[in-house]
């Protein structure tokens, strides 16, 4: 009987901290409460009938403002509509369309922002009228990858006398996928700069069909000077002939971590988006595998295919049972495990980034 009352009264006042948190107290509302308190006070203690009748207005206009408080939050409908390829921890532009579903009653001083895990950028409406359909154009911002099943809302207002801050929050149950971090890390740019290196080494070679004269660069070999058009234009000028295919870029991520590493996953993951879109945004081959993906870039699918897949991948159980396709492509393995282990899966001239070589964030 005893645990039954306190757990009611626990229930009881995990709510009333509930409601207060929809609705807190303004320092114009303290103020306002500390007059009324004061008032009372002398009413009673004096008995004075002007007291009483400036009591009672104090007490309609804090009721009044309540009710006029809620009506204005009532009855908001809210949708947000968003571009079709998301990175986390870069922020995108998305349409508000905010509707007031009341046919009559305005909505006045109105602040939107966002909830959880998506920032977004904070609008204010002055008036929202009656049966009006608003859109705006917002940031917002998601701090991780994964598919956001729940966008969280909030609607505040302290109209009109600003003595409470009413809120009521609002979500929309819609996926939303998000890419890993695009955005360079510590460690990244060094890592790129260097598989560059390694795709073009191979095909530093001339084609067989000229593609365009240019102006002549710092380091190159004289023997690309095109001598013609230099004396033409004053300057030297080099004869470019167009490439042979580019040289493969293979990456393998290992999904076979051991417990202790996921920040280091993590990293690893949005290493190879990194990766990933800075070579296939210039137009570059790209093999992505894992014990369960395969995927040929461009010529399977195009670099959001991977991205895709970066975005809800997980640890899994499973050894790397494969090797690269093309032992003269650039081969990139981001692996947890030891690096003679993978060596001996056919790696053996891939640049292996586990723990010590890529830490973690």
């Amino acid at each position: 009987m005893l645990e039954t009352t306190m757990g009611r009264i626990s229930r009881h006042w995990r709510g009333l901290l509930k409601r207060a948190s929809r609705q807190p107290v303004t320092l114009a509302g303290l103020l306002f409460a500390a007059a009324l308190a004061l008032v009372g006070a002398a009413a009673l203690v004096s008995a004075n009938n002007l007291l009483f009748l400036i009591l009672a207005a104090m007490l309609s206009t804090l009721l009044v403002s309540g009710l006029v408080n809620r009506l204005s939050l009532a009855g908001l409908e809210i949708d947000f509509v968003l571009p079709d390829h998301i990175a986390a921890q870069r922020r995108v532009a998305g349409r508000i369309h905010l509707r007031n579903a009341k046919r009559w009653v305005p909505s006045f001083s109105v602040h939107l922002s966002g909830t959880e895990d998506t920032v977004l950028t904070t609008l204010y409406f002055p008036v929202i009228p009656g049966g009006a359909r608003l859109e705006e154009t917002v940031e917002a911002l998601f701090q991780r990858r994964g598919i956001y099943r729940q966008n969280g809302f909030q609607f505040s207002s302290s109209f009109p006398f600003g003595f409470l801050e009413r809120r009521a929050q609002v979500t929309l149950r819609r996926d939303v996928l998000v890419y890993p971090p695009l955005d360079p890390q510590p460690g990244f740019e060094e890592l790129l700069a260097s598989v560059r290196g390694d795709m073009e080494t191979l095909v530093r070679g001339r084609g067989h069909d000229f593609y365009r004269i240019r102006p002549y660069e710092a380091l190159e070999s004289a023997r690309h000077v095109d001598w013609k058009a230099t004396a033409h234009t004053g300057t030297l000028q080099v004869r470019e002939f167009a490439r042979e295919q580019d040289r493969l870029l293979e990456i393998f991520l290992d999904l076979e971590v051991p417990s202790g590493l996921d920040a280091w996953f993590e990293q690893a993951v949005n290493a190879c988006a990194y990766l990933a879109w800075s070579v296939g945004a210039r137009g570059g081959r790209i093999r992505f595998r894992t014990q369960e993906y395969d995927v040929a870039v461009p010529e399977m699918a195009d670099v959001y295919a991977i991205l895709k897949y970066l975005a809800t991948v997980s640890p899994r159980a499973g050894r790397i049972s494969c090797g690269p396709v093309d032992d003269n492509s650039c081969q990139v393995v981001f692996s947890a495990a030891d690096p003679a282990a993978v060596a001996q899966t056919g790696w053996a001239q891939a640049r292996i980034l586990g723990p010590g070589v890529l830490p973690a964030a």
